[in-house]
């Protein structure tokens, strides 16, 4: 069966966000990305936003994972009272990811076509239903049973 996790967007604070959700939770960072981990001639940083949370994830209870990232200056400010969250959907197989990811997205509007995640290891895609959420799905086999 999938797993839901609530995904967060920052402006640029993501990082001191989830200092302080560590230690309200505990627990230690399971991935922290920077935007200038990503960075090649086809996907060129900034340099104010190398720094930046391109990926973070905090390990919250049994199987639960609260994840956010910057949003970077170039895609605009993100609105604190709408669009700033997602519903991030873990697939336990490549198969169930791209089934609900064209079942959920059908008349919406694709962000993130579904392929191999640009961090590796995984196989992602995001987008807006026709409903005006905003999903991701994932399929990790490292967050299977």
């Amino acid at each position: 069966m999938a797993t839901i996790n609530p995904h967060i967007n920052f402006n640029g604070n993501a990082e001191e966000a989830f200092n302080f959700y560590k230690s309200v939770f505990g627990g230690e960072f399971e991935t922290i990305k920077r935007f200038k981990e990503l960075a090649s001639p086809e996907f060129p940083i900034a340099e104010k936003e190398e720094n930046k949370i391109m990926h973070i994830a905090l390990p919250i209870g049994k199987g639960s994972r609260l994840m956010a990232n910057d949003v970077p200056e170039i895609m605009g400010k993100t609105n604190e009272n709408e669009n700033r969250s997602k519903i991030v959907i873990n697939a336990e197989t490549k198969e169930d990811a791209v089934k609900l990811f064209n079942g959920l997205s059908a008349g919406g509007e694709v962000e993130c076509p579904i392929g191999d995640s640009p961090w590796g290891g995984s196989y992602f895609g995001c987008f807006r239903d026709k409903y005006g959420i905003e999903w991701i799905v994932e399929f990790d086999p490292k967050y299977t049973g």
